[in-house]
């Protein structure tokens, strides 16, 4: 699995956990929803993700959005 894919099907992860906790604990988790959903886009725009980074020295290798 290369970088890129790592860091969308974390993403994705986020985002299906927080969901499933706001339904069953508190609409508050959404909150971790909205950060990732941030982070996404301030990514897309300046390449700085935190994410990519460590799957980097976890050792995926470089795809194309992230080296």
């Amino acid at each position: 699995m290369n970088l890129d894919r790592a860091v969308l099907a974390f993403a994705g992860v986020v985002v299906l956990i927080s969901v499933l906790l706001a339904h069953l604990v508190s609409p508050y988790w959404l909150l971790l929803t909205v950060f990732a959903g941030l982070n996404m886009v301030q990514a897309a725009f300046t390449g700085f993700c935190p994410a990519a980074m460590i799957f980097k020295k976890l050792g995926c290798r470089s795809g194309e959005a992230f080296k």
